[in-house]
């Protein structure tokens, strides 16, 4: 069961057993718990616990303070494989969830959050690092679009379920975290003891690499991470606070979300394969900067909730175009670098994530306009960076400078 299997000998396992289908079994498995929590959180805080503005950016910045230690998942693997690892990180994020509505209180809700996002970000690092690895870099791009879907889809039902039950079947919050949490813990069991271990051909560097010639990639994760905060945190808290959203109504608005991004996923992966990862990040960008500037709008010119959740679902979708960044990384990566840069990227990622949603909750109580203002400067750096990408990135041309460097010893 924990013996080594090399991924070359896979296709002779049953479909079920293979690793793609694995990985599509984790990205079903992660969304029921994390989605049933995030379905649920704004309206929870607010009508269970009093949050503010400035306690939900407290909130979302404990929540991140795991993406920032991601990085110690280098000293884990050194004894614990990559694959258990994800396992695990996937339990302690559905029990974690589960008995969220237990303790409704800032400091409760606080120490289930870490301890649910501690889980959260650890599977997410092993997950982009066994996703590079076992992926060929001719299929990633349509691959992590199905994948994309995948976990589209399964959010999808989770929203579904809470949509047509909350009402109907007067469901609590502690039904909805405890369903959902668990679920996630039995498939991440069934997945620990079903599936073989599968050795990828490169062997893994397991000490922390951080490398001149990703210098771009590094910047482009810190933005990502400062750009994530505003969807994640303040996109949905304004749905509930200016329009008065209800579970049922939020929850709606999440389904139609994930319709579009379900039907959408697939072209995404396509689009990175046909255009590049250059063309799919500049569009992603530009658009970002525009909805963030429509955001404000909200405010400024008292635009209503229609316009805001149609900018709600574009927002969402030019947000799956960061699977351009994963395989920018995946074409000028050395093989043996993938594990121990995916940690450092999550770090990387989460060190705006850290110290963001609070500032930016303190911000929200003096003008929510401004924090979309700010958000529409932080795309327009990703804008500027991803200009800098070549047209066919490897292994030597990280960036448009590249062909400008001289000769140097390999590092």
């Amino acid at each position: 069961m924990f013996k080594p299997f090399l991924l070359s000998d896979s296709s002779g396992l049953p479909l079920w057993r293979r690793p793609v289908t694995l990985l599509f079994l984790m990205s079903a498995a992660m969304p029921i718990a994390f989605f049933s929590w995030y379905a649920l959180l704004n309206n929870f805080v607010i009508e269970v616990a009093g949050f503010d503005g400035s306690d939900i950016g407290l909130l979302h910045t404990v929540r991140e303070i795991p993406g920032f230690m991601a990085i110690g998942v280098i000293a884990i693997i050194l004894f614990v494989r990559e694959q258990v690892l994800g396992m695990v990180s996937l339990v302690l994020l559905g029990v974690a969830t589960a008995f969220t509505a237990w303790f409704p209180s800032l400091n409760g809700i606080l120490m289930l959050t870490f301890l649910s996002s501690l889980g959260f970000h650890y599977y997410e690092t092993v997950n982009q690092s066994l996703q590079l690895q076992w992926l060929p870099k001719d299929k990633a791009p349509q691959v992590l679009g199905w994948l994309l879907g995948m976990g589209s889809a399964t959010t999808l039902l989770v929203f579904v379920l809470i949509m047509l039950m909350w009402e109907t079947l007067n469901l609590s919050y502690n039904i909805v975290f405890m369903v959902g949490g668990f679920t996630t813990v039995g498939l991440a069991l069934f997945a620990l003891f079903a599936y073989p271990q599968f050795e990828s051909p490169t062997p893994q560097n397991k000490s922390m690499v951080l490398r001149k010639r990703y210098w771009l990639y590094y910047a482009l994760q810190f933005m990502a991470g400062a750009r994530r905060q505003i969807f994640m945190v303040f996109a949905g808290f304004m749905m509930v606070e200016r329009f008065g959203f209800d579970v049922h109504e939020l929850t709606g608005l999440y389904l139609v979300n994930l319709v579009v991004k379900m039907l959408v996923a697939p072209f995404l992966g396509k689009a990175v394969g046909y255009f590049g990862e250059r063309r799919t990040l500049i569009w992603e960008y530009v658009g970002l900067t525009l909805v963030f500037m429509a955001y404000g709008g909200i405010y400024w010119f008292g635009w209503g909730v229609l316009f805001a959740s149609v900018l709600y679902v574009v927002d969402n979708i030019l947000f799956g175009l960061a699977l351009a960044l994963k395989t920018y990384f995946q074409k000028i990566a050395d093989p043996a670098d993938i594990a121990p840069t995916a940690a450092v990227a999550f770090t990387i990622n989460h060190i705006a994530a850290v110290f963001l949603p609070v500032l930016l909750g303190l911000l929200w109580l003096v003008s929510p306009a401004a924090v979309f203002g700010l958000a529409s400067l932080m795309a327009l750096t990703s804008l500027g960076l991803s200009l800098l990408i070549p047209r066919h990135p490897e292994q030597g041309n990280e960036t448009i400078f590249s062909k400008y460097r001289m000769p140097a010893p390999a590092e």
